[in-house]
């Protein structure tokens, strides 16, 4: 199966989303193109980064992802395809696809000018057609050679001792959720049985397993299905209750 997957900033207002699969379907009317996120807000590349690295393992491997964030921002050093974990990936090089692993791609390679244009629309002019052509059986290497001037950027990572982790909120969702980038296997590394979490005003001294554990109103904590700390207040907006937002600290002590 020729499968796409397809991530940007574009919303659904204008025109650029499907000008974009029509340029793809053009060269294949067979692709199959799957739809991430079009709400990332415009030039978020953590944002991004996180949506992407926690779906793009579930596809099947060989799955062609079209990123289409921030393509003529003044980060992007060009366009390049990546193959990272039996997937690959074509987008800018503005960093954005350093954020996907804890480690480098397999693979890396420069899209060559031969196959770029002047262009006001790069993810349709440019990306598009060499996701199309790689998702139908081509090679990245067809479209270049090899990257040596990979822009990479850090994402935050939370601290730990023996006594507590500071981490941070790095995403809000839709129901007002925030999580963390406080991991499950750090957590269970240290934690000697007691502890206490630690975020705005509110503090929680026991895990739940899901939200409809505690009561409309009070405020919850878990390991999520991406083994990340979710935490927030039940039936309720937490960043708007709780003041917090995308980099707010949270604090977990553990011991008395």
């Amino acid at each position: 199966m020729a499968l796409v997957t397809f991530l940007s900033e574009f919303g659904d207002k204008d025109y650029y989303v499907p000008a974009v699969k029509a340029r793809m379907l053009s060269i294949n009317p067979q692709l199959n193109i799957i739809d991430i996120s079009h709400a990332i807000e415009p030039g978020d590349l953590e944002q991004a980064a996180f949506v992407l690295r926690s779906v793009f393992r579930e596809f099947p491997k060989g799955t062609v992802h079209l990123v289409g964030i921030n393509t003529v921002g003044v980060m992007t050093q060009g366009y390049i395809g990546v193959k990272l974990e039996e997937h690959i990936f074509i987008g800018p090089n503005n960093g954005i696809l350093s954020l996907l692993a804890d480690h480098d791609p397999g693979i890396l390679v420069q899209f060559a000018d031969i196959h770029l244009k002047d262009s006001t629309f790069p993810t349709r002019d440019i990306l598009a057609p060499i996701a199309a052509k790689v998702a139908s059986g081509a090679a990245i290497h067809d479209f270049g050679g090899p990257l040596t001037n990979f822009r990479k950027l850090m994402s935050r990572q939370a601290k730990a001792t023996r006594e507590h982790i500071i981490g941070h909120v790095i995403r809000i969702d839709r129901y007002g959720n925030l999580l963390t980038n406080i991991r499950r296997e750090v957590f269970e590394k240290l934690n000697p049985g007691k502890f206490k979490i630690q975020f705005g005003r509110e503090a929680v001294d026991r895990l739940q397993t899901g939200y409809d554990q505690v009561e409309p109103g009070d405020p919850f904590a878990f390991f999520n299905s991406l083994d990340v700390l979710e935490i927030g207040i039940n039936h309720g907006h937490s960043g708007n209750l709780l003041g917090l937002k995308q980099d707010s600290v949270v604090y977990v002590h553990f011991g008395d």
